[in-house]
């Protein structure tokens, strides 16, 4: 599933080709990605609709409108793609963005996850999902104190925890074992038996690693268009999940079910005390 990186990654390189777009026409061909609206009603809101801004919001892609907030989650393999209308479309592809500029704008789903909602100007940040969804991981309200009082009473292990996203947005599989290895906190370790100082670690490792994920064009995004070629290159610098030995101590990395997830970590550099 795209985290954080990915999907920040993904508005970067859509907002090159989308700011100042204006939405000429919708086509919607599987209408049970569209969750707060109905088919026809969508694609009536949307018609001469200028793309104005784009943004996110943890794991939720935003598209900031003349009159409308778009929000639009990708789940396991959402993408959008932009393409010549002329060109066919496959099976895969549920909704279509005409473009004034003659381009079309797809979003591409294979498992047909991914969920698209439509709110009125300004107020998609009071309404579900997005008033559920935590502090940004540099959000200066994001502290030590904040995570110590949020974990108290989780008896359950901080792996689990760390993917909970009304706590801390943005935060996938991938990017926990990474954040916990840097931290040097087992998986295992009980959310209510964290430090202050343990928050501490976890808020600098989630900031440093997700910011270099970030630059890196994210760990799963293996194209946005062909040509444009947006690779996740961060992948290549994993420190612990799905490798064999630990980057720091040699040890063999061991792997361990957490919450349903694989789990990756360092028996010697993430000591279960």
């Amino acid at each position: 599933m795209p985290e954080l990186p990915e999907v920040e990654t993904v508005k970067r390189t859509l907002e090159r080709y989308l700011i100042g777009r204006k939405i000429v026409n919708v086509a919607v061909y599987y209408p049970k990605i569209i969750a707060n609206q109905t088919k026809d009603d969508f694609i009536r809101h949307l018609k001469n609709e200028k793309i104005k801004e784009m943004d996110r919001r943890g794991k939720w892609l935003i598209f900031h409108l003349d009159h409308y907030d778009l929000v639009s989650h990708l789940r396991m393999e959402g993408k959008y793609f932009l393409k010549n209308p002329k060109e066919e479309l496959n099976k895969h592809e549920h909704v279509t963005f005409l473009l004034d500029n003659g381009k079309e704008l797809r979003y591409q789903d294979t498992r047909k996850f991914g969920r698209m909602y439509l709110f009125p100007k300004g107020v998609y940040l009071e309404e579900k999902p997005l008033n559920e969804v935590g502090y940004e991981p540099w959000d200066n309200r994001l502290t030590e104190t904040y995570l110590k009082e949020k974990y108290r009473g989780k008896k359950v292990p901080i792996k689990t925890v760390l993917l909970d996203q009304s706590i801390m947005a943005g935060i996938g599989n991938i990017y926990a074992d990474e954040i916990l290895f840097v931290s040097h906190i087992h998986p295992l370790k009980l959310a209510s038996q964290l430090t202050k100082k343990d928050c501490c670690s976890l808020i600098q490792a989630t900031r440093m690693i997700l910011g270099e994920a970030i630059e890196m064009g994210g760990t799963t995004i293996r194209s946005y268009e062909s040509e444009k070629g947006v690779h996740g290159r961060f992948q290549q610098h994993l420190l612990v999940h799905n490798q064999k030995f630990c980057s720091t101590c040699d040890t063999p990395i061991e792997r361990i079910i957490v919450g349903g997830r694989s789990t990756y970590f360092c028996s010697h550099c993430q000591k279960k005390r």
